[in-house]
């Protein structure tokens, strides 16, 4: 028996360690590596939040397709997280029709 979960361990241990990446609706992937992800089960509009607080990007999850929101503060994601209607505070704050540009990502460039 120990030899069987020293042998998990080490496999374990000795796996790659792979990265997420979501493609984030017209502008390609997004490698998740540095985001903390929270799948949301109580909200009707959200379905997974994503937030980089050093970059300060937001990425969520609605209606299975991704969208990213650059300079985000941190507070506003607090806000989001802990408000009691996760999709009011979202649409009333974060999305880009409450919003307008205030959250809008740079194009990334082409050479």
């Amino acid at each position: 028996m120990v030899k069987v979960i020293a042998l998990l361990l080490a496999q374990l241990l000795t796996a790659p360690i792979v990265s997420e990446s979501v493609e984030i609706g017209g502008s390609g992937d997004v490698d998740l590596v540095t985001f903390e992800c929270r799948d949301i089960n109580r909200s009707t509009v959200l379905q997974r939040v994503c937030y980089d607080p050093a970059q300060r990007q937001l990425i969520v999850a609605r209606g299975g397709v991704y969208e990213r929101y650059c300079g985000v503060p941190a507070p506003t994601v607090e806000g989001l997280m802990g408000a009691s209607s996760m999709g009011q505070f979202f649409n009333r704050n974060i999305r880009r029709q409450a919003s307008g540009d205030r959250y809008a990502c740079a194009a990334p460039r082409r050479t």
